[in-house]
């Protein structure tokens, strides 16, 4: 028990000073003239820590995840997609508007709001099934090393993914926040998007739990 307190105060540390990182002049630099490479490191690392905290609410200890690795590269590669999401989706509602489809044009809540609910409803349920058969393929190569992308698809309870994942997460959670996100000035977003990969990795947790 002492030990897992121990772990736990270091993993709040460690996350508190990644994202202290992330958010300093350098590194918004590197963003700003590599920002598919920062979006995969992004995700790469705070992900990943979300996998950390999802798996601790799991098994009631700090354990390292199987395919550690392999999962982390998983989370990168959302991330690149993350970058390339959030620039088609918010210049896509500034057209929207500026063409009077889309009421409010000057207003940013307006814009943020329309931004993340045609994100959340049309790409966050493909990425997140994408995730979660990534997520549970490797988990079940850990027992068995034959395992197919199939099989993985046939081990996911697909009603309690689309019950509380989607129906439920995507409108009392991922909408607000990603409505947070695109309020904030543009070179912060993906990095909030990587910081809620921690709370990602909460929900997974919970979602596992049930």
């Amino acid at each position: 028990m002492k030990n897992d307190r121990i772990i736990s105060v270091l993993v709040l540390l460690i996350t508190g000073l990644l994202i202290f990182v992330v958010t300093r002049d350098f590194f918004l630099s590197f963003a700003k003239n590599l920002p598919l490479v920062a979006g995969f490191t992004k995700f790469f690392v705070l992900a990943t820590i979300g996998d950390f905290i999802g798996l601790r609410i799991k098994e009631g200890s700090w354990k390292k995840p199987n395919y550690l690795i392999a999962k982390a590269f998983v989370w990168g590669l959302i991330g690149v997609v993350i970058v390339l999401i959030f620039s088609i989706f918010s210049s896509g509602v500034e057209f929207l508007q500026a063409e009077n489809i889309l009421p409010f044009e000057g207003s940013l809540f307006a814009f943020a709001f329309f931004t993340s609910i045609l994100m959340n409803l049309t790409f966050a349920p493909t990425m997140m099934a994408f995730h979660r058969i990534t997520d549970t393929y490797l988990n079940l190569r850990s027992d068995n090393k034959n395992v197919s992308f199939k099989d993985a698809v046939d081990d996911i309870k697909w009603n309690q993914f689309f019950s509380f994942i989607v129906l439920k997460t995507i409108p009392l959670f991922w909408i607000p926040a990603h409505t947070i996100t695109f309020l904030l000035p543009n070179e912060y977003r993906v990095i909030f998007a990587a910081a809620l990969g921690i709370i990602l990795g909460l929900i997974l947790g919970i979602f596992k739990n049930k």
